[in-house]
């Protein structure tokens, strides 16, 4: 694991794979850069990034609210630190959204997306109330009983009774996540713009992927986005719910690839 200091705050962040064009991995919440162990290997050609974003992880703890702006900013002064120009993006769940974010900010940076597990619409009025109170809670309690409340919707049944070693690393990572910035990304994400008007500029290679047993973002979101992005493809995974690069990972990670041989190569980035 490196540690960089960018845009104000100390990041810690993975970099491995390959010499070629770059590969941006982004979490959701409430979870960290380890999510994404499964895809780490699954791209050889390319240099795989793998951030935790503030708040999470290793990565400084900043309280109070986090913007998807502040995300995307962080990210973008990674990829300066690193030498890196241009990059295929991903993002699951709230990293899905903080990557439609940097493509709003940082179209020219963008080769490709991977929108997993996510949605582009606002917060209702209600669901942005929940999200205040949820991240009210995990400041006062703490995450560990958010975590074991929301760990059977998380991934699917079939994860649960047969790959407990993704169930538990799943539940490890909620348990670890500060509550002050897991509550900070929580109140910046219940502010967060509609993406929606933006989805048909979208003109690199696009990928969106979900989990057929999907409760938090259901196939119907990944529909909307897929019927929205001019040329996108449509992934659904069985046998996996919110988590599905984890839960089932060949399956996403031959999506994954399939996106990535879409994508034209960027110019070779310089290794800091």
């Amino acid at each position: 694991m490196n540690t960089a200091f960018v845009n104000g705050i100390s990041m810690t962040y993975g970099d491995t794979g390959g010499e070629g064009s770059a590969l941006l991995l982004i979490h959701g919440h409430p979870f960290d850069r380890t999510m994404w162990a499964p895809q780490q290997d699954a791209a050889p050609a390319h240099r795989v990034i793998t951030p935790d974003l503030r708040g999470y992880g290793g990565s400084q703890v900043v309280p109070g609210s986090t913007p998807l702006g502040t995300f995307a900013r962080d990210l973008a002064a990674l990829l300066d630190h690193l030498g890196v120009a241009e990059a295929v993006v991903c993002g699951l769940s709230m990293g899905g959204q903080i990557a439609l974010e940097f493509h709003r900010l940082f179209p020219h940076r963008v080769t490709g997306l991977v929108l997993a597990d996510t949605f582009a619409q606002a917060d209702t009025e209600q669901a942005k109330q929940e999200r205040y109170a949820r991240a009210d809670r995990l400041e006062r309690e703490g995450t560990a009983g958010y975590a074991r409340e929301v760990l059977g919707s998380m991934v699917c049944p079939e994860t649960l009774a047969r790959r407990p070693d993704v169930a538990d690393h799943v539940l490890g990572m909620m348990l670890a996540a500060p509550p002050q910035g897991a509550a900070a990304a929580l109140r910046g994400r219940a502010e967060r713009p509609d993406y929606t008007a933006g989805l048909a500029g979208v003109a690199v290679p696009t990928l969106v992927v979900v989990g057929r047993e999907d409760v938090f973002t259901p196939v119907s979101d990944a529909e909307f986005l897929h019927r929205h992005i001019p040329g996108a493809t449509l992934t659904v995974v069985d046998d996996a719910g919110h988590m599905p690069n984890l839960e089932c990972p060949a399956a996403f990670n031959d999506a994954l690839a399939r996106l990535l041989a879409r994508v034209p190569q960027a110019r070779r980035p310089a290794r800091m």
